[in-house]
């Protein structure tokens, strides 16, 4: 999986479309053994969710080339020997403006900063909190509509993990939970909407959003992220 984040980011550049790159992320994962673990679930009908810009989540790929100055959220997950994984990075399609590099940066930030709640005996609400705490008195907000999830043998399982909230709360971290911890960060208002195709998740006020995702498996160790190179 991270290999195949690793190759879209080489080919993300103007002139590049999402479509194209959805097409190399199937190639690649299926190349290696896997299966994309998005495409046909619900319905969805793409390997990769491709949501540039003001896009939030669940962006369709399309054929309309990527332009100077963009981001692109791409969400990816695989299904590999039983066992299933899911990874977010948002791209910088060039040179990015100053506010849209710091939204970008606060978010991958507060994602590494949530993972290292992620340990035995923590709280759930630990990893939450420390993404809210982060990019709020940044002047960003927190999407409320999605959230992250537990993950092994289904994409999607027990516990919810919202990226706000108070410290101390919610259900005890033990190990040998995986976590996919995915923060989805708004440059303006938390507030989403859905697009006609039932799936595109966009912010309400047109600004842009960033997100970042590492499925983390919590061990006597400390964290271990399992979605990185």
């Amino acid at each position: 999986m991270a290999e195949t984040l690793a190759l879209l980011e080489s080919h993300v550049r103007p002139g590049v479309t999402t479509a194209e790159l959805n097409r190399l992320a199937e190639d690649e994962c299926r190349r290696q053994g896997g299966k994309p673990a998005f495409k046909g679930y619900g319905g969805f009908p793409y390997a990769i969710c491709s949501s540039p810009n003001d896009r939030v989540v669940h962006g369709f790929p399309d054929d309309t080339p990527l332009q100077e100055g963009d981001i692109l959220s791409i969400d990816f997950g695989v299904f590999y020997k039983g066992f299933y994984g899911d990874s977010a990075i948002t791209f910088a399609v060039g040179v990015l403006d100053d506010e849209t590099q710091r939204l970008v940066t606060a978010t991958r930030e507060s994602l590494y900063l949530a993972i290292k709640y992620a340990v035995p005996n923590g709280r759930l609400s630990d990893v939450s909190h420390a993404v809210q705490s982060w990019v709020e008195p940044k002047g960003f907000s927190v999407v409320r509509e999605f959230v992250g999830h537990g993950i092994g043998r289904n994409l999607h399982e027990a516990p919810q993990i919202p990226n706000y909230g108070k410290a101390g709360q919610g259900p005890l971290l033990k190990t040998g939970m995986v976590l996919a911890i995915e923060p989805m960060i708004n440059a303006g208002m938390p507030g989403v909407k859905i697009l006609e195709d039932g799936w595109t998740a966009v912010t309400q006020d047109g600004k842009r959003s960033a997100h970042f995702e590492h499925t983390v498996a919590i061990t006597d160790n400390g964290p271990e992220v399992l979605t990185r190179l």
